[in-house]
C-alpha cells in the first residue's frame, strides 16, 4: 500500500482532453467568471457608495457577494489555467487548499444566509426593536461570527483528507478537488471518517435550515395579517429573493454531496458540481436585484453620475 506522502499531485479529468474542446471550456468558464465578478463587484460598489443602502440587510448582502466571489475564485481559475496550459495536474497542497477554502466559504455562505433570515425576522416581526437589536456593532459581530465559525468545519474536512492514504489512483473525475471524489480514491478505511463528516455536514445544514424555516413561518404569519396589500408586497419583496437563494444553495449542495459517486466520468456529477459551486455566484446577484427597486435605483444613479462626470 502506497503511503499518502508519495502522492504529489492529482489529475483533474472532469472535461474533455481534446484541445479544441478545452479552449471552448476555457472561454465558457472565463465568461462565467467575468460575469460573476462584474455582478458581485457592482453590488458591492453600489451599496458602498449609496448612503441610503447602509442598512443591516445590505451590509449582509455585501458579505454574501464577497463570499460568492471567493467561492467561485477557489475553483474556476485553476480549471481555466489547466485548460489554457493543456494540463490536468493539481498539486497535493493546492488540492488541500481548495478543499479548505471551498468549505470555509460554503459554510460561511450558509451561516450568513441564516443570519440574513434572522435580520428579516426582526425587521418584519419586531420592527419597533429593529434599530435597537440590529445595531452596527451587532451586525459586524454576526457577520464575523458567520465567517470565523466555519473555519473549524473546513478544517475538519481538510484534516480528514490529509489523513487518508491514496493508493488506488490520483485521477479525479471533476474540475476541482471535491471531497466525495477524494474519498473514493482513498485506500484507507474511510467509511467512519466519511460517515462522520457527512453526518456533521448534514447536522449543520439541518440546524441552519430549521432556523431559517422557523423564521419565515413567523414572518409569513405576520405578513398575512397586514391589511394593506401594498405593505404585504413590500415585506415579501425583501424575503422572496432570500428564500430563493437559500433553496438553490441547499438543494444543489445536498444533491451533489448525498448522491452516490460514479466510478467513471459522469455528466451528472459534473453538472451537480457546477450547479452548487458556480451557479450561485452568478445567479445570486440577479435574484437580489431583479425585484429590488432600491438597488436598481442606486445603480441607475451611479451610472448617471459617472456619465455626467465624463461629459463634464
Amino acid at each position: 500500500m502506497t503511503n499518502q506522502s508519495t502522492v504529489t499531485e492529482f489529475l483533474l479529468l472532469g472535461f474533455s482532453d481534446t484541445r479544441k474542446l478545452q479552449m471552448l471550456h476555457f472561454m465558457v468558464f472565463l465568461g462565467i467568471y467575468l460575469v460573476a465578478m462584474v455582478e458581485n463587484l457592482l453590488i458591492i460598489v453600489v451599496i458602498a457608495v449609496s448612503n441610503h443602502l447602509h442598512t443591516p440587510m445590505y451590509f449582509f448582502l455585501i458579505n454574501l457577494s464577497i463570499l460568492d466571489l471567493s467561492t467561485i475564485s477557489v475553483t474556476l481559475p485553476k480549471s481555466m489555467a489547466n485548460f489554457l496550459l493543456n494540463t490536468t495536474a493539481i498539486s497535493y497542497s493546492d488540492c488541500a487548499a481548495q478543499v479548505f477554502f471551498f468549505h470555509v466559504f460554503g459554510a460561511a455562505d450558509l451561516a450568513l444566509l441564516t443570519v440574513m433570515a434572522y435580520d428579516r425576522y426582526i425587521a418584519i416581526c419586531k420592527p419597533l426593536y429593529y434599530k435597537t437589536i440590529m445595531k452596527r456593532t451587532t451586525c459586524i459581530h454576526m457577520a464575523a461570527g458567520a465567517w470565523l465559525s466555519c473555519v473549524p468545519y473546513a478544517a475538519l474536512h481538510t484534516g480528514n483528507i490529509l489523513h487518508l492514504s491514496f493508493c488506488k489512483s490520483n485521477i479525479i473525475n471533476q474540475f476541482f478537488c471535491e471531497v466525495p471524489q477524494l474519498l473514493k480514491l482513498s485506500c484507507s478505511d474511510s467509511y467512519f471518517s466519511e460517515a462522520g463528516v457527512l453526518a456533521f455536514s448534514f447536522l449543520l445544514v439541518v440546524i441552519c435550515f430549521a432556523f431559517i424555516s422557523m423564521s419565515y413561518i413567523q414572518i409569513f404569519t405576520v405578513v398575512l395579517r397586514i391589511p394593506a396589500r401594498e405593505k404585504q408586497r413590500k415585506a415579501l419583496s425583501t424575503c422572496i429573493p432570500h428564500l430563493i437563494v437559500v433553496s438553490l444553495f441547499v438543494s444543489t449542495g445536498s444533491f451533489a454531496y448525498l448522491k452516490p459517486v460514479s466510478n467513471s466520468p459522469s455528466a451528472l456529477d459534473l453538472t451537480a458540481s457546477l450547479l452548487y459551486s458556480v451557479l450561485p455566484s452568478v445567479i445570486n446577484p440577479v435574484i437580489y436585484t431583479m425585484r429590488n427597486n432600491d438597488i436598481k435605483a442606486a445603480m441607475r444613479k451611479l451610472i448617471d453620475d459617472r456619465l455626467l462626470c465624463r461629459n463634464k
